[in-house]
């Protein structure tokens, strides 16, 4: 399948970042999950290399490159390899551009230059214990205290939840306003109150700490609020086509890593005195999902080119998050079923596939969320 989305200055980029995975990536990625945390060092060898936040204005430190499909290129590099520890496109594609937007010049000198060059690695915390996609149903609140702001509550599944030193958290400030009232806060590593539970213990994903986070009366300057008060579910809404896009296009590029190897194992395994590969059942599996995912690139590539022209809907790319996230968990299923009993062993990248993917159709907002959405807005009419 011809691919149209690249010009040559991204393929050169992806030169360079496929030389940095494989050199200081994809050789350690097994440490990390054991250790269940990536060393920071990865992340200040990215930014010198220029491959983090590169859409961040030159002012701040950034290249001024805004341009998703650099993006995609970090997204699927980092697929290729099986790094789903490296949570670059989370700090890239996701938390970074709420600063860059919503932020004020003061916030946005203090906060980018070190985003850019890995010494500050960020998150976001939405999720609660009570509360998931239902992003209204959450119950951490801001208090005005003197010139700032007292932050309590609780927040869980928090991906660089260890590792981050900035975390955009999400609070009511006015509980009685509903979405109205909610605001956003960057809230500092070594702020007074700001405790971080455990690394969580998941089934896939293991290099990516996760987290939860406690905010026990923590007090953050009144700077420290991005954007307006109580505009931080619009800022949110705003930016969650985004945070779904990407997860659609990491989705994608995991299923064509899943079927690369899958390929390779069924050219050389041999079973009933041939190949793999020349039994017609296997061809017609292998079949099945490379042309799934050529739908699935199909559309993500088309919703990453409206991205970049500004015309991304938000139901758009629910529509490119569920399907992708679905269809890359079925590929990757089908895979492991061809490689047999190595197929179940961890050693192997298509197991650790199989259990990293199911978590696309949770976060950044489940799919059954995805359905609703877009059934709501094909409902509603122009």
């Amino acid at each position: 399948m011809i691919r149209r989305l690249f010009e040559a200055e991204h393929e050169a980029f992806r030169a360079a970042f496929r030389a940095f995975v494989d050199r200081e990536v994809a050789p350690h990625h097994s440490r990390w999950e054991k250790a269940r945390i990536v060393d920071r060092a990865v992340w200040e060898s990215a930014g010198a290399g220029g491959f983090l936040c590169m859409d961040v204005e030159e002012a701040y430190g950034g290249s001024g490159v805004s341009d998703f499909r650099y993006n995609v290129v970090i997204a699927e590099e980092l697929c290729r390899v099986g790094a789903t520890g490296v949570a670059f496109s989370l700090h890239t594609d996701i938390v970074v551009p709420y600063i860059s937007r919503y932020g004020s010049d003061e916030q946005k000198r203090r906060w980018l230059p070190k985003a850019v060059t890995g010494e500050y690695i960020t998150a976001i915390a939405m999720s609660e214990p009570a509360a998931g996609s239902d992003l209204q149903g959450i119950r951490t609140t801001a208090v005005r205290q003197g010139s700032g702001w007292l932050i309590h509550g609780q927040k869980t599944f928090i991906s660089n939840g260890l590792l981050n030193d900035l975390v955009i958290v999400v609070a009511k400030t006015s509980p009685a306003a509903g979405h109205k009232g909610i605001s956003l806060f960057v809230v500092e590593r070594g702020a007074p109150g700001y405790e971080r539970g455990r690394n969580l213990e998941k089934i896939g994903q293991h290099g990516q700490d996760t987290a939860e986070l406690f905010f026990r009366d923590t007090f953050v300057r009144g700077e420290n609020l991005l954007g307006e008060e109580g505009e931080g579910f619009v800022y949110l809404m705003q930016n969650l086509p985004v945070e779904r896009l990407s997860i659609a296009v990491m989705a994608v590029a995991q299923a064509e890593a899943a079927l690369e190897w899958t390929v390779r194992h069924c050219r050389e395994r041999e079973a009933f005195g041939k190949k793999l590969g020349a039994l017609q059942h296997v061809r017609f599996e292998l079949a099945e999902v490379q042309t799934a995912i050529a739908v699935g690139r199909a559309f993500v590539d088309q919703c990453v080119v409206a991205l970049n022209e500004g015309t991304l809907t938000t139901e758009t790319a629910s529509m490119a998050k569920w399907w992708a996230t679905e269809m890359a968990y079925r590929a990757t299923d089908r895979c492991l079923q061809l490689f047999g009993g190595y197929g179940y062993m961890t050693e192997y990248p298509i197991s650790r596939a199989f259990t990293d993917s199911r978590v696309a159709m949770i976060y950044g907002g489940s799919n059954e969320i995805m359905k609703e959405i877009i059934g709501r807005r094909l409902l509603a009419g122009d």
